[in-house]
């Protein structure tokens, strides 16, 4: 017996970590895994999770994963999704440093939801990257705005990451597609951080990107650091 979801590949932005850009999908496999085995069947079918306890590492000059989480793990999140019949199964965040070619270390705090049908990821970055550079640097990136911030839509492929029950081994392979949003956190393009709000399916269907933006436009105005000027 198998069980499985899908995560979006860390090499899904070559050209970006080619320059030393963050890789803005870090993979927490431990904690989700975590929350699925041990989380009592009973409760996980009919309570929606709360974030699991964080595992932040930044100064508190930078949003914590603990506040994305409480952020994009929202009550309405499954109607903003166009799944209410659903609940989130898995919920957690973390504040890492990402420590680049050269050395340097960037923080990229970040928060996961899963539920039955999707799973979102929201992402906060401090590389110093413009939303227009980013996007330039995407093939198929379509520039828009976000509450009236500079955003770029694109995707992302995943990776399917199987667990095998019974003899305890985890497998990798190809998964769908995710839709991805990176947004400037201010209302002009200055380079000062973005966020990103990236969604993905389950059944590896392409996401709807009207949910994404029904998302990012409900969740972004919420967390610390957007300025809604």
């Amino acid at each position: 017996m198998t069980e499985g979801f899908a995560e979006p590949e860390k090499d899904g932005r070559p050209a970006l970590q080619a320059i030393a850009a963050v890789a803005l999908f870090a993979v927490v496999v431990g904690v989700l895994w975590a929350q699925k085995e041990f989380v009592p069947q009973k409760d996980a079918a009919t309570e929606p999770a709360a974030c699991s306890k964080p595992d932040d590492h930044l100064p508190a000059r930078y949003v914590s994963g603990a506040r994305l989480c409480k952020a994009l793990n929202r009550p309405d999140l499954p109607v903003l999704l166009g799944t209410s019949q659903e609940h989130a199964e898995t919920a957690d965040g973390n504040g890492e440093w990402v420590t680049l070619a050269g050395g340097t270390k960037i923080a990229e705090p970040e928060a996961t939801v899963t539920l039955e049908t999707y799973s979102v990821k929201l992402t906060a970055s401090y590389d110093h990257m413009t939303v227009g550079t980013a996007g330039a640097l995407m093939g198929g990136a379509r520039r828009t705005t976000v509450l009236g911030h500079p955003a770029v839509l694109y995707s992302s492929p995943t990776i399917s990451i199987g667990f095998d029950l019974g003899g305890g081994k985890a497998s990798t392979g190809p998964g769908g597609t995710a839709r991805c949003l990176l947004v400037s956190k201010h209302g002009k393009d200055d380079g000062k951080g973005t966020f990103e709000v990236a969604l993905w399916r389950q059944d590896d269907v392409l996401p709807d990107d009207t949910a994404l933006v029904r998302v990012a436009e409900q969740v972004l105005p919420t967390v610390p650091g957007w300025d809604g000027r």
